[in-house]
């Protein structure tokens, strides 16, 4: 099916739908599931942490990883493999990751981590590819390819500017239009542009005083208008 009829099977869709359910496909299920519509034959789906192995809890599930999880497979963090400078090798680990998803009806994979490291006390940065914008955009991309090459999805996070996990709920990023473009936004747009994720998850801090969930200058300026990003931003 083409791109354009998928989009125009979702306004189909979306025409359809309730105000309740439009809402309820926004709320979720769980922590890891999307509510289904049942009488338009949408069925609940699931998405999963990343980046560099499939994380899918069964049973009893929790954000912090303390429940166990399906048997997967564990690939190197993205600061060993971005090492690797080859783009046709994390083409390659995406891959795998999108055929893991397959075989554990997963829809979408929360990852790559494309944030700078601009700081080593970052508690994130193993997951995380460089401090270069132009390398982190690059191996991005490969992954995400990769991935969606199997018919999953991508999640690159988190955008924008989450540079710490201290206070990273009610943290102020303040940056000046150069340092924000040229530096902490370039990867990102690098791999939107390139790869196409089916969706970007927007990170929990604030950038310049707004929260990044409802940053109308990053969501709908740079991302949509100028960058042409047509997926979903999901929260963290």
């Amino acid at each position: 099916m083409q791109a354009s009829e998928i989009e125009a099977k979702a306004k189909n869709l979306v025409s359809q739908m309730t105000l309740e359910e439009k809402a309820g496909l926004c709320s979720g299920l769980d922590l890891w599931r999307l509510k289904g519509v049942e009488r338009l034959g949408l069925p609940s789906i699931m998405v999963t942490d990343g980046p560099h192995g499939l994380r899918k809890q069964t049973g009893k599930t929790d954000s912090l990883s303390i429940q166990s999880s399906v048997p997967a497979t564990c690939f190197p963090a993205a600061c060993a493999s971005a090492c690797s400078f080859d783009r046709s090798l994390l083409r390659e680990i995406g891959e795998a990751l999108g055929e893991e998803c397959q075989q554990e009806d997963v829809s979408v994979i929360l990852g790559p981590g494309a944030n700078i490291k601009r700081s080593p006390l970052c508690g994130r940065n193993f997951e995380y590819f460089s401090e270069d914008p132009y390398l982190t955009g690059e191996m991005a991309a490969a992954v995400i390819s990769g991935v969606q090459s199997k018919g999953v999805g991508a999640s690159m996070k988190h955008f924008a500017a989450n540079n710490q996990e201290t206070l990273r709920m009610i943290s102020n990023s303040v940056v000046d239009a150069r340092a924000l473009n040229e530096i902490y936004l370039a990867g990102f747009e690098a791999a939107v542009r390139k790869s196409n994720p089916w969706t970007l998850m927007c990170s929990y801090n604030k950038v310049n005083g707004t929260y990044a969930s409802e940053n109308k200058e990053l969501l709908t300026g740079k991302l949509r208008n100028e960058w042409g990003f047509k997926g979903l931003v999901m929260t963290d």
